[in-house]
């Protein structure tokens, strides 16, 4: 079969990201853009056929490691309502709350924490926005930049583990969920450090309040207390780890974990709220799978017009040159997150570009932890900024002057995203050792 080309470039290429592109111009939600741009390539190349329409988008939601991705939803449902998230922001207060600026340093910490329960942002800004942002303001702290800090901490969601964001890389790529998992502990961790200093330098020119430490008994109590929500992280890591348990299995028992620790250990869910939180995951899920359901269209045709060869053959400079690759995919990454929410962001870009940098010698789950991060920073970045909207809804905040406020926490960040393009190893060498491999 053979294709037209204009100047050198394949028209299967321009076709695809013209229609694409239009489509969500145009305001269509972005699974019938995603449809729709995958017909269009069909008809292009011509093997326009429904009934390949319908079985791709069967295929893809008819999968196991996916049924992880509706069980962690549920489980992060199950911990907001059964006191699990509040928990664990407590004992971060009682830590680490007596510093100067000690509430920022509690968004962090809790950030982190949180971010090994649930794997997502959103659900993450949500959480900090309502129970920390109000105490942060009472104590004087700036408004806008407390938000900025509880934005930048979330996004920790995606990349510490477990992550729903892995898991749509890993099956939308064909990458081990768990070697991606894995790898993200480390990262997670430098990005949370990264936020330390930053918010260092900002409390330190500025007159906050401090709050009188927290004594060793009430601190041994938040401890006590917090201490079934902090097992979960650890029967997951433990059970990926030694592969005791598959990342859809690990899933699996972090929703029946957090449900009975809520219902019956600190017995802050009923009945009634669990079909009202089983009813939330249920549609939350349904928008992410059907997101993948429409996404495997383009990337079947994706496949078949060999556009990721194509494009191989265009950045064929550089292709010796895998630090210089990845720091222009990074930005191609960056600039489509800036406006697509990290999902759709995955599931477009994954499937072309991992085939490109891995014939280019770069470590697919190295890339995959760099993609990742990169997405993830996306969602704090005008003009669209998924994050940051849901910081503004929560915390009554202006779009503007939050944007503003996250610029510092934004650019520690992009250090750190920087440092790991530089030095690979940063990520290559503990996620080594984290698998075992």
């Amino acid at each position: 079969m053979t294709t037209k080309k204009t100047n050198g470039v394949d028209m299967t290429v321009f076709y695809f990201g013209a229609s694409l592109l239009a489509f969500l111009a145009l305001g269509t939600p972005i699974a019938y853009a995603l449809i729709i741009s995958g017909i269009v390539l069909m008809w292009q190349i011509g093997l326009f056929d429904g009934q390949i329409i319908a079985q791709n988008m069967l295929n893809a939601a008819n999968s196991f490691p996916m049924l992880a991705i509706p069980l962690f939803i549920l489980a992060g449902e199950a911990m907001n309502a059964g006191g699990l998230s509040k928990r664990i922001i407590h004992l971060a207060q009682t830590l680490v709350g007596h510093r100067k600026g000690g509430l920022g340093y509690v968004v962090i910490f809790a950030g982190v924490l949180l971010s090994s329960l649930s794997g997502s942002a959103l659900a993450d800004a949500a959480s900090l926005s309502a129970l920390l942002l109000p105490m942060m303001i009472n104590s004087g702290y700036n408004k806008p930049t407390s938000g900025g800090l509880i934005a930048s901490a979330s996004i920790i969601g995606p990349i510490i583990p477990p992550s729903i964001g892995f898991i749509v890389f890993g099956v939308s790529t064909n990458l081990s969920i768990s070697k991606l998992f894995l790898a993200g502990i480390v990262p997670g961790i430098l990005i949370a450090i990264s936020l330390c200093i930053a918010w260092n330098i900002i409390a330190r020119n500025n007159d906050l309040e401090v709050q009188e430490p927290a004594s060793w008994a009430e601190r041994g109590k938040a401890l006590i207390d917090s201490f079934w929500a902090l097992m979960l992280p650890i029967i997951i890591l433990v059970g990926l780890r030694f592969g005791i348990m598959t990342p859809t299995e690990a899933a699996a028992v972090a929703a029946v974990y957090s449900i009975i620790i809520s219902c019956l250990v600190y017995r802050e869910l009923s009945l009634p709220q669990l079909s009202d939180i089983a009813f939330s995951a249920a549609k939350t899920s349904a928008g992410v799978m059907f997101l993948v359901a429409a996404a495997a269209i383009p990337a079947w045709m994706i496949s078949i017009a060999d556009i990721p060869g194509q494009i191989i053959s265009l950045i064929e400079p550089v292709m010796d040159h895998p630090k210089l690759l990845v720091a222009a995919v990074i930005i191609v990454i960056l600039v489509i997150g800036t406006a697509m929410d990290l999902t759709p962001t995955i599931l477009l870009l994954g499937p072309i570009l991992v085939p490109i940098v891995t014939h280019a010698g770069v470590d697919p789950i190295y890339f995959g932890v760099i993609f990742m991060i990169t997405g993830a920073i996306g969602l704090i970045t005008p003009p669209v900024g998924t994050v940051l909207n849901v910081v503004c809804a929560v915390g009554k905040l202006e779009f503007g002057a939050l944007a503003r406020g996250v610029m510092p926490f934004l650019i520690a960040e992009l250090i750190v995203l920087a440092l790991m393009v530089i030095i690979p190893e940063i990520v290559l060498i503990p996620a080594a050792w984290f698998s075992g491999s």
